[in-house]
């Protein structure tokens, strides 16, 4: 394609030479005088320079592209070709204004301009005017599009005319223009670089055209208006045209996202015509053609409400509108009338069900209009159908009207009570299907009768009404109305809430006091005929009522004075007096609101409404009053107070700090002194003529309004903080970055101590992670130190800085070294133990790096501290290192199976092979030395590290052992269950042999490791064998057979099946004849196993009798008085025995055994049956029990044969029992007596 010829050769061909340049020169330069035209030339239709092809096409040979920038000789600058992309943008102007450009009033060309755009923002710039259009192409090139923007702007500035926009934005949508903390404001005017002015909401002036709530049926909000006529807020944009434009067009983006939805309303849609429309709410659906829109109807109001989005709505509101002219003139009426009653029956749902049913709508009077007329609409031929459907609605329940008692007070003071206590609500609760409707408060205030109205099924109906008639009975008598001052309600209730509680738990009277926004003085006292302790004498009735009257009105009289003040307060005051959002008012009436403050037209006089009045108690009228004077004084004041302002100026530079981040810093003025700040950037017109000898001390003005004291103060911090902002310095210090850490302190506390000692900000390099470079806000290299403040504080920080480093050079020397990194471990020791040992005794510093030099062989380690302390920790460093010897490592295959039996119990196995392989003992060393894969990993590899010859014998070991493992063999031998105890044998004892001499491991059903094992080679050999006999032998297939062999060889042979026989037994004497257990072992020896259908379930001894003079005995009456005495008491024995027999099986290996078990039983029997007494021997002191009892209890076993009975020596008491025949008893008595009171031998000593 043929390069597209410049517009200054053109001009050269079509002798334009002598015209104004359209490229003027970059370099400041004398005009050239206008030449004089030269002779004209034969016009060449073919030259391609003059008539330019507007396809592309090969370029000509021929004479080269003159340059427009100079002479002929070539081009004075060198193309500079760089590597990185090229942003380019092309933009046209219609029109160019240069008066805004100058300085100091001085006219600048174009070129001018140019160059500023070009100098400043490294860009490069061409320029094309056409001068039939008068528009001007401007051609742009930049190395960032960031810098491209830039330039644009700048250059749509310098030529544009300054323009002034307005735009209405709807006040909804200004948050949205301003975004969280102004960030799309901000991002606008940066953007675009216009002035975008929003006025406050204190300044905007409210102007809306409203609506009539009296107009014509259907008027609807216009839809090309805001929604509901919203105010709109002027929104003003100063800038350079197309800039201006643009940030019109930006703002215009976000008002229309948050105005794409539309919310409408149809209002005062006549009554008789809204039940058509809400039947018709899907045809109403269709005319939104799918868009999102949502209707809500306000029955009260009578109107219906349509949001969404904006077309939609606008066609549904329309549709709508339709529907009701249509209807306004499609419809007649019917007129009937009813009982008042009956109307209930024909509103709310049932307005609905008769526009299903008949296509008519029905409308009733209101409750509180006695009028009983009831109006069908419809159209002509739907009336009859419709009047049909009034009347079955109407007579569709039946109603019971039930008066209330009179006198009319009494009657009122009855429906207060149950409304106040909801029993309507109870008894609809407690009768489904029946509802209980009381007269409204227009009603109660104007009939003479009240009634209510019970609707439901007749036969419940009744049953309410016998309900409603007891309590009523029950309330004849019992209620009192008291005039009490409405306004002392709270304080009697607040002050009195457990007085209250008290008349009904003492007088059983309830009290009522009306709501608080009725304003009534009226307070109902009711004998609460629902307590269980109520009184239906009339009598009794009065006399709680009138002491509870008493009490009350002594309340009131001692709660307050009550009076009322009005206040003459001009209209325009009220604001203030009431306060935004009725907070001043709310402050003046207090937290108790014992004060009732009425303001303008609610105070009541129809003479003026420049009032106010005040009613309460009296001490709080006047201190209202005296309030509400002082708010209106105030006000006044301020008209005159808060008009004072001041201006001046301050250094445009300090302008961003003293606003602060987000107007951080006016908004803190304003919330603490109450003024109001502007800043202005207008300079003015001194400085306009001036401009370029003050361009660097520009002023910005601050004008603060408000109280005069306020203003002055605010702007003294103003002053002051410029001030100390002038006298701000900063001095960057070179300080290497290895004492940087040391002079920020842990969690920067030193830094921090300086900082706040001079007030001075200190600022260290960070580290950035993309490239490495030390990187902060100010751009600080590696080795800089930023300090920023007062002159005084930055001079003196920096002199303790200076001094601080000095120190650490003095303390913090460095030493970097290297190890084996096979030490490291060691060197750190478990969690860090080791390292940190010889921090604490050196004082030294000690980082190690983590990561290993290339070769992986050596770790550096740098050492920080005084000379001493870095030797120190080097020596115990390298000692360490030193310890460890030349590592080598090795890895090997071994199944996961086999992890488990290597390791043993608890390491058990693995220690042992270390040491069989002559490795060290200690835990921490073996631990490192071979390793496992953990549980869990999906790995068949054991690494081992340590000494080559320490890990080649381990490693030998291993396989060794896993050889072994691999040809282990699971087999099964079936033996019978009742043998596994003798081949198990006492303590495992057989077992443990058995596996010892064949090098297997037999597993038992029921042992932990029995299903750990696995299934057996065999298995099908023994398939059909009971589970319980399986018993596993595992180990080398050879042994495994050997011991098999063995196991089966130790079977004993099933005993022949014996005889049995049946023994009948007192259980009485059980305890005797089994003694302990003894017995019954041997019968075992005999050869005989016994079974016992029943155990006895009492005790064997007989109750110790109770201790008196007659049943005690003295035995040693011949001793002195004092001499301690033993006391002997007897009972007969199986006196409260268990009665019943247990019958014993008896089961014996052959009949001699048999006879033999037999034979004993009936003997131990005879022996029971002669044991008829029993004794209690109390002695004195247990002290001489280990004699009576003797060694092993040789010596009450002696007794025992010798004597026949049974002794038993107790170990809680000083009480032995003996149980025996009568002569046997004492006996036994008396030798115990015997032992008991002789003295043991006198060792001799020689």
């Amino acid at each position: 394609m043929a390069p597209t010829p410049s517009a200054a050769d053109i001009q050269k061909q079509h002798e334009f030479v002598g015209a104004p340049d359209p490229f003027p020169s970059l370099v400041d330069a004398p005009a050239q005088p206008r030449t004089s035209a030269p002779a004209k030339e034969a016009l060449d239709t073919d030259s391609h320079l003059s008539f330019p092809s507007l396809n592309p096409s090969v370029q000509p040979a021929g004479a080269p592209t003159r340059s427009a920038w100079g002479v002929d000789s070539g081009p004075r600058i060198k193309a500079n070709v760089k590597s990185q992309p090229v942003f380019v943008d092309t933009f046209t102007l219609s029109a160019i204004d240069l008066s805004s450009a100058g300085r100091d009033g001085k006219p600048i060309t174009l070129g001018e301009v140019m160059k500023q755009v070009m100098t400043k923002y490294k860009v490069r710039l061409e320029a094309s005017t056409n001068q039939k259009t008068r528009q001007t192409t401007f051609h742009m090139k930049a190395d960032s599009q960031k810098d491209l923007d830039k330039a644009k702007r700048s250059l749509l500035a310098l030529l544009s005319p300054v323009i002034t926009l307005v735009l209405n934005a709807p006040a909804s949508t200004i948050a949205a223009i301003i975004g969280p903390k102004g960030a799309t404001l901000k991002q606008i005017r940066d953007q675009t670089g216009v002035r975008v002015d929003i006025p406050r909401k204190e300044n905007l002036v409210p102007t809306t055209n409203g609506h009539t709530n009296g107009a014509a049926f259907g008027k609807v909000t216009p839809a090309d208006e805001d929604d509901e006529d919203e105010i709109t807020v002027p929104v003003t944009l100063t800038g350079p045209q197309p800039l201006a434009y643009e940030a019109e067009s930006l703002l215009k983006e976000i008002i229309s996202s948050r105005t794409s939805r539309s919310t409408q309303r149809v209002r005062d849609i006549p009554a008789h015509i809204l039940p058509f429309i809400t039947a018709r709410r899907p045809l109403f659906m269709e005319a939104a053609q799918g868009g999102d829109v949502n209707l809500a109807l306000n029955s009260t109001e009578r109107e219906i409400t349509v949001s969404g989005d904006r077309e939609s709505v606008v066609r549904v509101v329309e549709s709508i509108r339709n529907t009701v002219e249509t209807f306004k003139t499609g419809v007649t009426s019917l007129k009937i009338a009813l009982p008042k009653r009956q109307h209930r029956l024909l509103v709310g749902k049932a307005i609905d069900e008769i526009m299903a049913k008949s296509k008519c709508s029905v409308v009733v009077a209101q409750l509180d209009d006695p009028s009983e007329e009831v109006t069908v609409w419809g159209k002509g031929e739907d009336l009859p159908a419709g009047l049909g459907a009034v009347m079955e609605k109407a007579n569709s329940q039946y109603i019971h009207e039930f008066p209330l008692p009179g006198p009319i007070s009494l009657s009122k003071q009855l429906l207060t009570y149950m409304t106040r206590i909801g029993y309507p609500k109870t008894l609809s609760a407690a009768h489904p299907g029946v509802s209980v409707f009381t007269p409204s408060a227009a009603t109660v205030a104007q009939a003479q009768v009240l009634n209510i109205d019970i609707v439901g099924e007749k036969p419940v109906v009744d049953a309410v009404v016998r309900k409603v008639s007891e309590l009523i009975g029950k309330l004849i008598g019992g209620t009192r109305e008291l005039s009490i001052d409405w306004i002392v309600h709270r304080v009697i209730i607040g002050k009195n809430a457990k007085k209250l509680k008290q008349f009904h738990e003492v007088h059983n009277v309830q009290v009522f006091f009306p709501a608080e926004t009725a304003e009534e003085s009226s307070v109902l006292l009711v004998y609460d005929p629902s307590s269980p302790s109520a009184s239906l004498s009339p009598v009794e009735k009065e006399k709680h009522l009138e002491e509870v009257s008493k009490e009350l009105l002594k309340l009131a009289k001692d709660a307050a004075d009550v009076k009322s003040q009005t206040v003459s307060v001009e209209k325009r005051w009220h604001e203030a007096v009431v306060g935004t959002g009725g907070t001043t008012l709310n402050s003046i009436i207090g937290e108790d609101k014992t004060l009732s403050v009425k303001v303008g037209a609610e105070a009541g006089d129809s003479s003026t409404e420049d009032v106010i009045l005040v009613r309460g108690a009296s001490a709080d009228v006047d201190r209202a009053v005296a309030e509400i004077l002082q708010i209106v004084e105030n006000a006044k004041n301020d008209e005159i107070v808060n008009s004072f302002s001041t201006e001046f100026d301050i250094e445009r530079e300090y302008v961003g700090r003293v606003v602060g981040a987000q107007g951080s810093g006016i908004n803190k003025l304003r919330d603490v002194l109450g003024v109001k700040v502007d800043v202005s950037d207008e300079v003015d017109e001194k400085e306009k003529e001036n401009g370029k000898k003050k361009k660097a001390h520009q002023k910005s003005k601050v004008k603060i309004t408000g109280r005069k004291e306020n203003v002055e103060e605010a702007k003294r911090r103003i002053i002051a903080q410029v001030e100390r902002l002038a006298d701000e310095t900063s001095e960057v210090l070179k300080i290497s970055s290895q004492y940087h850490s040391s002079l920020i302190g842990q969690n920067g506390k030193y830094a921090i101590r300086l900082e706040e000692k001079y007030s001075v900000k200190i600022t260290f390099p960070r580290q950035s992670a993309d490239n490495s470079e030390n990187r902060t806000r100010e751009q600080l290299k590696s080795d800089e130190v930023l300090i920023k403040g007062g002159k005084k504080g930055v001079a003196l920080a920096k002199s303790e800085l200076l001094d601080a480093v000095e120190f650490e050079k003095e303390s913090n020397n460095v030493l970097k070294f290297t190890v084996p990194t096979r030490s490291v471990a060691r060197i750190l020791g478990k969690g860090g133990v080791t390292i940190n040992e010889i921090k604490d005794d050196t004082g030294a510093q000690i980082d190690v790096d983590k990561a290993a030099d290339e070769s992986g062989t050596l770790t550096q380690i740098t050492v920080r501290g005084t000379k001493k302390a870095i030797a120190a920790a080097k020596t115990s460093i390298t000692a360490i290192a030193d310890q460890v010897g030349e590592e080598t490592t090795a890895s090997l295959t071994i199944e996961q199976k086999f992890h488990r039996t290597i390791i043993g119990a608890g390491g058990q196995g693995l220690k042992e092979l270390i040491g069989r392989c002559g490795g060290p003992s200690d835990p921490k060393l073996q631990a490192g030395l071979v390793r496992f894969p953990r549980q869990g990993e999906p790995s068949d590899e054991v690494r081992l590290r340590g000494e080559p010859k320490l890990v080649n014998k381990v490693k030998a070991e291993l396989e060794k052992i896993v050889t072994t493992l691999r040809d282990r063999v699971v087999m099964a031998v079936d033996i019978p269950a009742s043998q596994h105890r003798n081949l198990i044998g006492r303590g495992g004892q057989h077992l443990n042999d058995l596996q010892a001499k064949h090098g297997v491991q037999v597993q038992f059903p029921g042992s932990r490791s029995y299903s750990q094992v696995g299934e057996p080679d065999n298995a099908a050999d023994v398939g059909e064998t009971d589970a319980a006999n399986i018993v596993k032998v595992s180990g080398p297939r050879a042994a495994c057979e050997t011991a098999i062999e063995e196991l089966k060889s130790q079977i004993k042979p099933p005993a022949p099946e014996g005889v049995s026989e049946t023994v009948s037994v007192p259980l009485k004497y059980h305890h005797v004849i089994s003694q302990q257990g003894s017995f019954f072992r041997a019968l075992r020896s005999y050869g005989v196993q016994v079974d016992q259908d029943a155990h006895p379930q009492k005790s064997y001894v007989p109750t110790r009798p109770v201790l008196t003079e007659s049943t005690s005995a003295r035995i040693d009456d011949a001793e002195e008085e004092s001499a301690p005495e033993n006391i002997w008491q007897t009972v007969p024995n199986y006196q409260d025995a268990e009665e019943g027999d247990s019958t014993w099986t008896l089961k014996a290996r052959d009949s001699a055994g048999l006879e033999r078990a037999q034979n004993a039983i009936q003997e131990a029997i005879e022996q029971a049956k002669s044991m008829s007494q029993v004794g209690f021997l109390t002695l004195p002191d247990r002290s001489t029990f280990p004699r009576i009892v003797g060694s092993k209890g040789a010596n009450v076993t002696r007794l025992r044969n010798e004597t026949g009975a049974d002794i038993t020596v107790s170990r809680e008491n000083s009480t032995i029992v003996i149980i025996g025949s009568e002569a046997a008893v004492e006996s036994a008595k008396e030798a115990i007596i015997k032992m008991a009171s002789s003295r043991p031998p006198r060792r001799q000593y020689d």
